[in-house]
């Protein structure tokens, strides 16, 4: 991935776009992270206004024909046609092979270019019921934060862009450069696309908040030991009930699945970063045996462990 586009309308979200210009337009190669050759495109090259009322200056769409990967922030005007250029550019990119994401309601752009037709697909909660109404074939999954089908990251909310732009980062480049770009940001370094959009308590607000995200922690340190629900809810000084209840309310996800995430990313690591065999990985991040480490790694990533190791190893 060396050539990435932001594609504009007559307006943009000024927060949206930043995040792809953050992730995929800054220089950071002091710091050993990957540079891109970015651009912000629109139908007419000139000044576009802003959602926050101020113009960004944006180029022709020339430069989506050569991009291996674009995005689209935020449509802020949801109402109006789509330019039939920009509807052209989308088209052809994913026709080549190129990778889209959205964030937020840009996937009322790609739906409105035909890219999502058949395809699950995430936005903003706000307007998922919108999108299903307006494009019937569209599978709209109204809680995850991204989600990806074929070519196509679809995300939700701002924050949700920054996950999905990560998640892409990681897949393309491995788990440590998208955590070295996460500590750049000063962000945390990754939350699954199943995850909820939104959860009942933000960590860390509350007393009992507090105690569970300690939980957290000490989950994460100690991923290679068995962490059954009952045990995790005595350590919380909760019934079993209350503490799955309270837990997918703070993370947005279950036990099982927050920790199951936990203990590939440390796998990922570890393939990345060591020579340790396969069983081993498994067992010292807490997946046990290697057959059901390469079971759960090649679920998630498509590949096999050793494919992966071959592709990100330093």
């Amino acid at each position: 991935m060396r050539s990435v586009v932001a594609v504009v309308g007559e307006r943009v979200a000024a927060f949206e776009l930043g995040i792809v210009s953050q992730v995929f337009g800054l220089d950071r190669s002091d710091d050993g992270l990957p540079v891109y050759d970015f651009a912000v495109c629109g139908a007419e090259p000139g000044e576009v206004p802003t959602t926050s009322g101020f113009p960004v200056r944006v180029v022709g769409l020339d430069k989506v024909a050569e991009a291996d990967l674009v995005t689209v922030p935020a449509w802020p005007t949801l109402d109006a046609p789509v330019d039939p250029a920009v509807l052209d550019v989308l088209r052809a990119a994913v026709e080549r092979g190129a990778r889209v994401l959205s964030v937020c309601s840009g996937a009322f752009a790609m739906a409105a270019a035909g890219l999502l037709d058949g395809r699950r697909a995430a936005t903003h909660w706000q307007f998922a019921d919108l999108l299903a109404r307006r494009y019937p074939t569209v599978h709209v999954d109204r809680d995850v934060l991204y989600v990806t089908d074929g070519p196509i990251l679809t995300s939700a909310g701002a924050a949700a862009g920054i996950d999905a732009c990560l998640h892409l980062v990681r897949e393309t480049h491995g788990t440590q450069t998208a955590n070295e770009l996460a500590r750049r940001m000063v962000i945390p370094p990754h939350r699954d696309g199943g995850q909820a959009q939104f959860v009942d308590h933000p960590m860390s607000t509350t007393a009992s908040d507090t105690d569970l995200a300690e939980l957290l922690d000490w989950m994460s340190a100690n991923l290679s030991d068995p962490q059954p629900v009952s045990a995790l809810a005595a350590r919380a000084v909760m019934s079993e009930r209350t503490f799955a209840r309270r837990f997918r309310a703070t993370t947005g996800t279950t036990p099982h699945r927050w920790l199951l995430d936990q203990r590939l990313r440390r796998a990922e690591e570890l393939l990345e970063s060591t020579d340790l065999p396969v069983d081993r990985v498994a067992a010292e991040s807490g997946l046990g045996a290697g057959d059901t480490l390469r079971h759960h790694f090649t679920t998630r990533r498509g590949v096999s462990p050793a494919v992966y190791r071959r592709t990100f190893q330093n």
